[in-house]
């Protein structure tokens, strides 16, 4: 008698998530917290039902680009697949954006929006991605932008009408490199003809454009004439297309083939004269873009925890069908001990991701005290460069637990870890982020901030569970006795002891 392996199931991503039902009890009051579990609720059988089979569509049928019609005019179209289409419209209908904005629960409402988010990720096919810029361009819109772009751009940025949603692109990677924006060289000129409001024109090449299929972006340019170096950049706002859908001046030059996330167009692009408008004074514009990826980074982080939370849910489901040596593999103990460390793992994630946005709504609201809006600013490279690494090695972890099952691509799970690895790299590097921790541990004057926080609410996690990284941060610090290069040096391991230390003491 043939035997077929039965696979793993999904059910109600958010009935059957025990973890994120507590962590929003320690940050929801009870008033509000029925209301939103009532839409958790809904968004989880949309996750493992319609939003799963257009996900997988759209991972089936890629983006693809036509340069030229049959007669040779350049039209540069990208072509999207009906399950991407459709998940943007779920995303805006949903609120995914628009509940971050909206601030219903107040400065509960980016932990509300992380749930939401959570929820989405693992089913959307990387449509989050665009989702983390656009709710990154609605703030930056929101801090610096002029009352037309508030009243145009903003609205559709944060609309829940499929119709009127907008997703935004970020471009800043440029062949010199992609976090050190210095040498930026797309160049800024004003415009001889504005139109509309479009008073400069932009010249250059964005390396990796991820969202390409947005209709705005926002970027960074040098003004012609401006000082070399970050310092010389501004902020810039466009719209790519025209009322007959027709690019401004912006040529494609290709589509990037990607190890992972296939179902998201990701190009390199050319502006020639591309129209835009300045958003704020011009210069500036390395410290405008930082409100965007700081949000961008807290996207990255909740989408890695989710991420890494489906792939456990397939490997629990996959354990307790599957039998190897007589018995079924939850029953094996090393197997067991496996998830168990595993689900460790993915609960500091969820715990650390759900901190950083609540305090994120707070500095939002104006109700973080002058600490809370410094540990935001020391946690947020923390939160991104812990949950990516751990959310990689997570899923490797769970490709191992599937066996041969695990590395054959029409089961979906290769797709996991493929996937898991831009984590890491979108939004700074892991050394990257390691040497912006430094920066506010160095100017926002964090260091103190930081040590009182946790010798004063996490002292049981510091003498236990959290011992050992606690040991591991003082002897960093003391034994770079304020020596830049050799904290430097020590900069991954201190970044990674203090998130062991901020999520250990969150779940104590």
């Amino acid at each position: 008698m043939d035997f077929h392996q039965a696979p793993p199931t999904l059910s109600n991503t958010f009935l059957s998530d025990s973890n994120l039902k507590d962590v929003l009890k320690k940050y929801v009051a009870p008033d509000f917290l029925s209301t939103i579990e009532k839409h958790l609720d809904h968004v989880g059988e949309l996750a493992c039902g319609k939003w799963l089979e257009w996900s997988r569509e759209a991972e089936a049928r890629p983006p693809e680009l036509t340069t030229f019609d049959p007669w040779g005019r350049r039209i540069d179209r990208i072509r999207m697949s009906e399950g991407w289409k459709n998940l943007e419209a779920a995303a805006a209908t949903e609120g995914i954006v628009a509940s971050g904005y909206e601030r219903k629960f107040g400065d509960r409402s980016r932990v509300y929006q992380a749930a939401l988010l959570y929820l989405f990720h693992p089913s959307s096919a990387f449509v989050s991605c665009p989702l983390a810029m656009t709710d990154g361009a609605a703030r930056a819109i929101e801090l610096y932008g002029d009352d037309e772009l508030k009243k145009n751009a903003f609205t559709r940025l944060t609309s829940r009408d499929p119709s009127k949603f907008w997703t935004s692109g970020q471009w800043m990677t440029e062949k010199t490199g992609g976090s050190d924006v210095s040498g930026t060289s797309t160049i800024a000129s004003p415009s001889s003809r504005p139109i509309d409001g479009f008073d400069w024109k932009l010249d250059g090449v964005k390396w990796f454009t991820s969202a390409t299929t947005s209709q705005m972006a926002m970027l960074l340019a040098r003004p012609d004439g401006a000082e070399l170096g970050s310092r010389g950049l501004s902020l810039f706002y466009t719209e790519l297309r025209d009322g007959n859908g027709a690019l401004k001046n912006i040529e494609i030059l290709r589509l990037k083939d990607k190890l992972g996330t296939r179902a998201l167009a990701t190009a390199e692009l050319h502006l020639r004269g591309t129209p835009a408008k300045l958003v704020g004074s011009e210069g500036g514009g390395v410290r405008k873009i930082s409100s965007l990826f700081n949000i961008t980074r807290v996207y990255n982080s909740v989408c890695a925890t989710g991420h890494f939370r489906r792939a456990l849910d397939l490997a629990q489901s996959y354990s307790r069908v599957r039998e190897a040596f007589g018995r079924r593999l939850v029953d094996h103990p090393l197997h067991a001990a496996t998830l168990e460390h595993l689900e460790d793992e993915y609960a500091k994630c969820l715990e650390l991701s759900f901190y950083v946005a609540h305090l994120l709504g707070k500095d939002e609201c104006g109700t973080a005290s002058e600490d809370e809006r410094i540990l935001l600013r020391a946690l947020t490279p923390i939160v991104k460069l812990f949950t990516a690494k751990r959310c990689m090695e997570g899923v490797s972890e769970v490709v191992e637990l599937f066996g041969g099952a695990g590395y054959v691509e029409d089961t979906g799970i290769p797709t996991l870890l493929r996937d898991a690895q831009v984590f890491s790299i979108w939004e700074g590097t892991t050394n990257v982020l390691s040497l912006d921790f430094l920066r506010a541990l160095e100017k926002e004057n964090a260091a103190p901030i930081l040590l009182k926080k946790i010798q004063n609410d996490f002292a049981s996690a510091i003498e236990g569970p959290a011992k050992a990284p606690w040991e591991t941060m003082q002897s960093i610090l003391k034994n770079a006795k304020g020596d830049r290069a050799s904290l430097e040096r020590e900069a991954r391991r201190l970044a990674f002891a203090v998130a062991e230390i901020v999520a250990l003491g969150l779940r104590t």
